[in-house]
């Protein structure tokens, strides 16, 4: 493989800095190069800088002209649902009508709907569909998701997602991080048997999961209408003892003692965190733990209940951004979206939001020595955005796909 140079970059967003989440104050420092050049040897990183000094060390390059754009280490998105079954548009619509989240999935819908949906598809039909979403990811500038399974909710069904999450990951070019999650929600058929379908998680899934290497972490919706803290807690433990790293859907509509929990386990991230309280910061804070905010599900539920993101930057956490992506409480694959959302509704700078969005997303995901930024060794995963400046990112948020997009070091768009 030649060397690649991208050469005439307006602004190159490096996000070099310390081996670990970025806070406070780092979280604006973007490591920026102006009128810089890159240089790509083996899908990895050699250098960046002055296009004169590049030249020196590069052997035959394939030249890309970026043109006086801006470059940035692609998105990494830290906490999506890939793979699932059929869509709920007809519930975005009753949202819209004024039926809140709760009621539709009180009424059959919600979670429940995309099971049916997602049991009914083959492992083929799951890949096709997640594919297409794969693509819209990576238009996006989007380079790396983590992926969680939780919409079959059998063992041979989360089996399935997560043979799909792989295979994705393997055909596409993005870069999937599998996560099992079978606690997302008690399927119908165990309706007021929330502990026997907890046992058959952790006697039956877990053990499986593990044993197929299928999921890099283990997840849990904790929620009072869905799984208790106490038995979150024991589907945690059990995934520990079998290999994997934890992370945790905490305080989306209530706080229940959920983000305390993930804390007292040492879980790598707490999701949501809507409505969070100050004592779980503090004890996030206190665990290292990252919160990872999604604002485009607060959106797409017809909330405006938005996580406390200043608060946790000034508390010392390493905050990351994600989309959310799936068919019922968050459609978007746009890293771009959630970026706008944070700094319009969470009061997030750009700089703050475009850190979450690549680097502190890589490290939540213990992914940070290898990419979410653009330093010497790491996966040459960058974009060329249509735009001059970083804060463009945000403020012109449609449309507007990259102008080009690399996967070490290979252009895929």
């Amino acid at each position: 493989m030649s060397d690649l140079l991208v050469t005439n970059a307006r602004q190159i967003a490096t996000l070099a800095g310390p081996a670990r989440p970025r806070i406070g104050a780092e979280l604006r420092d973007l490591g920026l190069l102006s009128n810089a050049s890159l240089l790509v040897r083996d899908g990895r990183i050699l250098a960046t800088g002055p296009r004169a000094d590049l030249e020196r060390q590069a052997r035959d390059p394939e030249v890309a002209d970026a043109a006086g754009r801006l470059v940035t280490p692609g998105f990494v998105d830290a906490h999506t649902h890939l793979v699932f079954g059929g869509n709920r548009a007809a519930e975005f619509e009753q949202r819209c009508a004024g039926a809140t989240y709760q009621e539709i999935a009180a009424a059959g819908g919600g979670i429940c709907s995309t099971v049916r949906q997602t049991r009914a598809a083959s492992e083929d039909e799951l890949v096709s569909a997640a594919t297409r979403y794969a693509k819209w990811f990576l238009a996006g500038g989007t380079t790396t998701v983590e992926a969680k399974s939780g919409y079959g909710l059998r063992a041979e069904d989360e089996l399935k997602i997560l043979r799909a999450i792989h295979r994705v990951s393997e055909s596409t070019g993005l870069r999937c991080i599998p996560t099992f999650l079978g606690a997302h929600e008690i399927p119908e058929e165990y309706f007021g048997r929330p502990d026997d379908y907890i046992r058959l998680v952790i006697e039956e899934m877990l053990p499986r999961v593990a044993e197929e290497r299928l999921a890099a972490y283990c997840d849990v919706f904790c929620e009072m209408s869905v799984f208790t803290p106490a038995q979150a807690r024991r589907v945690l433990t059990a995934a520990k003892q079998q290999g994997l790293r934890l992370r945790v859907h905490a305080d989306q509509f209530t706080s229940i003692g959920a983000a305390e929990l993930a804390a007292e386990l040492g879980a790598q991230t707490c999701d949501h965190l809507e409505h969070t309280t100050p004592d779980a910061i503090a004890a996030l804070a206190r665990a290292g733990v990252q919160p990872v905010l999604l604002p485009a599900s607060v959106y797409a539920i017809c909330s405006t209940h938005y996580a406390p993101a200043r608060a946790m930057i000034e508390a010392g956490l390493g905050v990351v951004l994600a989309t959310d992506f799936n068919p019922g409480s968050s459609p978007t694959t746009s890293m771009r979206m959630v970026m706008s959302l944070a700094c319009t509704q969470m009061k997030m700078t750009a700089a703050e939001a475009l850190t979450s969005a690549t680097i502190n997303a890589a490290w939540s995901l213990n992914r940070g020595q290898e990419l979410g930024s653009l330093e010497p060794g790491k996966l040459a995963d960058f974009v060329v955005h249509d735009a001059e400046d970083y804060r463009e990112l945000p403020y012109f948020f449609g449309g507007h796909p990259p102008a080009m997009v690399f996967v070490a070091g290979c252009r895929i768009l």
